[in-house]
């Protein structure tokens, strides 16, 4: 039976995005190159082509090889990973989450007046458009 079509993406594949939306479309050689580990060619080819199957990547042929371009942008895959991990670990509240974030000291005092400077930009918008 085949697996289902997994919406994430690995830590790897993840990876391998991150260079795609860094250089903009690369070949696999360039790609083995750019990655902070070390990967055989074949095995960047193989996560290059899972990428293209899951529709997260796209590739055109170019000369005998392939390159291979982000299908989606690093705020889409953002946003999905996100809102996976408010549903499955706070029970889908985001406030959950930035307490969390807050009790375990990733979000600092000055990270969190930063926080709030965005939600009154965003809030400005919001009501500039009304």
């Amino acid at each position: 039976m085949a697996r289902p079509k997994a919406e994430n993406l690995t830590p790897l594949e993840l990876e391998i995005m991150h260079v795609l939306w860094e250089t903009g479309p690369a070949n696999v050689q360039t790609v083995q190159q750019k990655l902070k580990r070390d990967l055989a060619y074949t095995t960047v080819q193989t996560m290059l082509n899972i990428l293209e199957r899951k529709g997260k990547a796209k590739r055109t042929l170019k000369n005998r090889a392939y390159f291979y371009k982000p299908a989606v942008s690093r705020k889409q895959v953002v946003g999905k990973h996100v809102s996976d991990v408010v549903d499955r670990l706070f029970g889908g509240s985001a406030e959950s989450l930035v307490m969390s974030l807050v009790e375990t000291k990733h979000l600092t005092p000055e990270k969190l007046a930063r926080l709030q400077e965005l939600l009154e930009q965003h809030q400005e918008k919001s009501d500039d458009n009304k």
